[in-house]
């Protein structure tokens, strides 16, 4: 820098003393010698005007990579002149800096979208007056079947209610929702929020699905309910189915008349019923039996097998294809088959009901790996469900068919709960139901 202030000051000297010197023979009358001394003056002149313009065009050049965040460049010092290099050398400091100060921001930034990326919420960021999307995650993406929206209002043709639901939800509100995805009907907790930054003012949405915290709540009130009831309708009905049978004996050795014959019958219809709420709340105790599953590897096609054995008798009575579908044949499944089988042959046997009364009775059964989660569908042409009957399908005692218990729905999906995983249903009245075993 001392060099530098040196240079300019030599420099300012020796053209003022050209220029005194200059002045002073055109005085005298020097007209000669003042055109020969001319060119020198000039060439000064010159060479301050070319330094000045040299260090303007470094200035501006630095301006250029400011502009376009080009912090890439290296300034060379090795050729620079002296009133360049310290020029230079502030620039390449300057860019050291940003590149410092870029590195850690993409650093921070591949950081929280990595994070973003594996939390199981749907994220969504768009600016409130264009609704143009500046940010949305995998996760949005893949649970509502979106890959790709440029603004919010796009959302309003691919699902008219979750745009809804965003666009009436006020910054710092929240609510629990019920959404039609690819997975089926789920619950989701739905957070707003909005922020302003020197671009502008921002909402960020967050789609939190809570099915499998309420499917655990629900599973585990419902096992306490159905404790307590067996528990009480047993020790209320025993009594009661003995001594009707005691009854039932002490009749029998009386002598016929029509009054006893009525009192027998009467005697008879309460053991019955006893003995059937007893058979009742025994079939439903099986919903608090199950322990932790006895988890062992297995492959899908020998799992599939097994189950096509145990029902290829009744699917070829009723004449039902079953379409079994395996794209990756060698796919394993780390899981208790005992229950698994019977969370299985439940949905099977609810698809051969399904089925009976189409034209074409076909039931697919598939296994496939969906971003790294293994699945099972259980797919049916039957008839389909309605929305009110798809909200209560895995209640427990909940049931449509004029023999049901209302177990079997239920007790596959808190068999699938004990595999870390869910039981999702999708179904349309007139075109077929699929329930997904989700690992």
């Amino acid at each position: 820098m001392k060099k530098f202030r040196r240079l300019i000051l030599l420099r300012a000297f020796l053209l003022f003393v050209a220029l005194t010197f200059f002045a002073w023979l055109l005085f005298k009358d020097e007209y000669l010698y003042s055109i020969l001394f001319f060119p020198l003056c000039v060439w000064l002149m010159w060479f301050t005007i070319r330094s000045q313009i040299r260090t303007y065009r470094e200035l501006q050049d630095f301006a250029e990579a400011a502009r376009y965040r080009d912090f890439t460049r290296h300034f060379s010092l090795s050729h620079a002149s002296i009133e360049v290099k310290p020029l230079r050398s502030a620039f390449n400091d300057i860019n050291d800096v940003f590149k410092s100060i870029s590195s850690d921001r993409e650093t921070q930034h591949q950081y929280l979208q990595k994070i973003m990326e594996l939390v199981d919420t749907a994220i969504i960021s768009y600016e409130e007056k264009s609704g143009k999307v500046m940010w949305i995650n995998d996760y949005f993406k893949k649970l509502f079947n979106i890959p790709y929206i440029s603004t919010i209002y796009a959302l309003k043709r691919r699902n008219a209610v979750l745009f809804e639901k965003i666009s009436e939800t006020a910054a710092g509100q929240n609510g629990l929702f019920s959404f039609d995805t690819a997975h089926g009907r789920i619950k989701l907790q739905l957070y707003v929020s909005s922020f302003q930054t020197g671009q502008g003012s921002f909402r960020l949405i967050s789609l939190q699905n809570i099915n499998e915290a309420l499917d655990e709540t629900e599973a585990k009130a419902w096992q306490k309910l159905l404790s307590v009831l067996t528990h009480e309708i047993m020790n209320s009905i025993a009594p009661i189915s003995s001594l009707a049978d005691t009854l039932k004996d002490r009749l029998a050795s009386l002598p016929y008349t029509e009054e006893l014959e009525d009192i027998r019958t009467g005697a008879e219809t309460i053991k019955n019923r006893s003995e059937g709420l007893l058979k009742f709340a025994r079939t439903y105790r099986t919903l608090n039996k199950i322990t932790q599953p006895d988890l062992a590897t297995i492959r899908a096609a020998d799992l599939f097998e097994n189950l096509y054995i145990l029902l290829e008798p009744s699917l070829i009575q009723k004449n039902i294809d079953l379409n079994i579908i395996l794209k990756r044949p060698s796919l394993e499944l780390n899981i208790d088959i005992n229950l698994i089988e019977q969370a299985l042959i439940n949905l099977l046997l609810n698809a051969v009901e399904a089925v009976k009364d189409s034209d074409n009775p076909t039931i697919n059964l598939q296994a496939l790996e969906d971003n790294g989660k293994i699945q099972i569908k259980v797919e049916d042409n039957g008839l389909g469900m309605s929305q009110e009957i798809l909200d209560n399908i895995f209640t427990p005692f909940f049931t449509t068919k004029k023999s049901g218990s209302g177990i079997g729905l239920s007790l596959s999906k808190q068999i699938m709960l004990m595999h870390k995983g869910n039981l999702f249903v999708s179904s349309k009245p007139g075109k077929g139901s699929t329930f997904t075993l989700q690992f």
